[in-house]
């Protein structure tokens, strides 16, 4: 009896399915009796609640450095944050809403009645009050990453394809016969009035061409067949017209009326140059003198400006009124200011880098102290010169005779009209003075180029008798070229001033 006893007994403690009485007590009995026991101590009367959490945390006294907590061994293995009851009510009303059917027609008014009164009754919005809420904008991808799946399935166009580019035609919009132009490189026989109305000299007439309707008049004609006219330039309102002539005269029209108002005559020479400072006119002659001309008043001619010493065949107006510059066939610049009564004018600026006679000069109209010439076949140079240092910023050889030239503003591009050797026109960027276009078809020497008052257009005459007007500088043009690289002429529009 007492062999089957013992056997029972060492049965029973290697069974693992019952309790064993002596054994220690496990871990999560001791966590269990631990939190029990902080709880009924938290809620006995005359100890405050955070005392054993008080005298868990061993805080550092050593100043300057970080405080360490050694944390509680009540609290368990898990970090659970602290929430705000109120926020999980809320949370719990949005989990609850969201299974109930949403009418189509009231959800935008019902959303912001939703908003409005979430603010006053609870102080935020319900839709920040979501647990697990994502806030801000998605992060970038890493410069250089490119996703291969979008790659190979994306339909959208790149960036580089879908890049605007700007098309300049090399064809003319428009071409004018002009017979009996003078081929003289001196004269000015092209202006463009702010009306849109094209003034083109042939000989010894005047004619117009309006440029919005395509129509052609006649103005005027010289009584002696043996003059012609040698220059032409518009009032600032696009009404009146100047006529500089060979027989050393001003002649002053009313277009409209086909009135002429008055002619003047002071100069000893052919008047090549004209240029409008609201009602003062000065124009350059063969001699040399710039006169400045009031034409309000009978006795027109007020002053004489003398520095050339051979033909003035250029002279431009800054657009701000300040500054007049004259070129010459002696191969200088100069820049002469405002005439202010009962004093004497002396140039401000005087310049002989130029080795060529230099009709083409140009203001800038978004630098006023910028000034650009061209020398001629001897030079052809773009100089572009500083108005208020006195000096030349930049200087381009073009490798061919300069006879006009005009900045365009739509683009901040320089325009230049060429004789002798290339005989065309060039757009250049400034102020990199790098080649944008060239515009050719031209068979003779350029003679003048002139802007039109949109700055869109440029007209060109030229030794070949004809007028080429060039659409090439349109604010963002929608070109449908169908022929890029050879474009017939049967589309451009051939018309004859006479």
């Amino acid at each position: 009896m007492a062999q089957f006893g013992f056997e029972n007994d060492i049965h029973s403690i290697l069974k693992l399915d019952m309790p064993i009485t002596n054994a220690p007590m496990a871990r999560w009995q001791r966590k269990a009796s631990s939190s029990n026991a902080a709880a009924l101590s938290g809620l006995s009367p005359g100890k405050s609640a955070n005392a054993s959490l008080g005298s868990s945390k061993t805080p550092s006294k050593t100043p300057g450095k970080n405080k360490k907590v050694t944390p509680s061994k009540m609290g368990g293995d898990r970090f659970i944050p602290t929430r705000n009851s109120k926020q999980m009510d809320v949370a719990s009303f949005l989990l609850s809403k969201e299974n109930e059917p949403v009418d189509a027609n009231n959800s935008t008014s019902t959303a912001e009645s939703q908003k409005a009164w979430s603010m006053s009754l609870n102080g935020y919005n319900l839709e920040d009050a979501k647990i697990l809420h994502l806030g801000g904008k998605p992060l970038n991808a890493p410069e250089g990453y490119q996703n291969n799946l979008k790659v190979l399935y994306s339909q959208g166009a790149t960036p580089a394809s879908i890049k605007k580019t700007r098309y300049i035609s090399s064809s003319p919009d428009r071409i004018l016969d002009a017979p009996e132009l003078r081929n003289d490189f001196y004269l000015n026989l092209l202006d463009w009035s702010s009306r849109n109305v094209l003034a083109v000299a042939l000989h010894n007439s005047v004619y117009l061409l309006d440029a919005t309707q395509g129509d052609v008049t006649f103005l005027m004609s010289l009584e002696r067949e043996e003059d012609y006219v040698c220059s032409l330039s518009w009032t600032k309102e696009g009404t009146y017209l100047a006529i500089g002539t060979s027989d050393c005269k001003i002649q002053l029209w009313d277009v409209y009326n086909q009135k002429r108002l008055r002619s003047m005559s002071s100069h000893t020479s052919r008047v090549v140059s004209l240029s409008w400072n609201d009602h003062v006119l000065s124009s350059g002659s063969r001699s040399g003198h710039i006169h400045h001309h009031d034409v309000r008043v009978a006795d027109h001619h007020i002053f004489t400006l003398t520095g050339h010493s051979q033909e003035v065949c250029g002279l431009q107006w800054s657009p701000d009124g300040r500054y007049l510059a004259s070129g010459g066939n002696d191969n200088m610049v100069y820049v002469w200011p405002r005439v202010q009564e009962g004093t004497a004018s002396q140039s401000v600026r005087s310049w002989s880098e130029h080795q060529g006679a230099v009709k083409a000069l140009a203001w800038c109209p978004w630098q006023p102290n910028i000034l650009a010439s061209g020398g001629g076949t001897s030079d052809r140079h773009i100089r572009i010169w500083n108005v208020n240092s006195g000096s030349c910023i930049s200087s381009l050889d073009t490798q061919s005779q300069i006879s006009s030239l005009v900045f365009a503003p739509n683009y901040k591009e320089l325009v230049s009209a060429h004789g002798y050797a290339h005989n065309n026109v060039v757009i250049w960027k400034y102020p990199a003075l790098s080649r944008v276009a060239e515009l050719n078809g031209h068979e003779d020497r350029v003679l003048s180029l002139i802007l039109s008052p949109d700055c869109s257009t440029v007209a060109t005459v030229a030794g070949d008798e004809t007028i080429r007007l060039w659409k090439s500088f349109e604010m963002d043009p929608v070109k449908k070229a169908k022929e890029r690289l050879v474009k017939s002429t049967s589309g451009v529009i051939h018309q004859s001033i006479r």
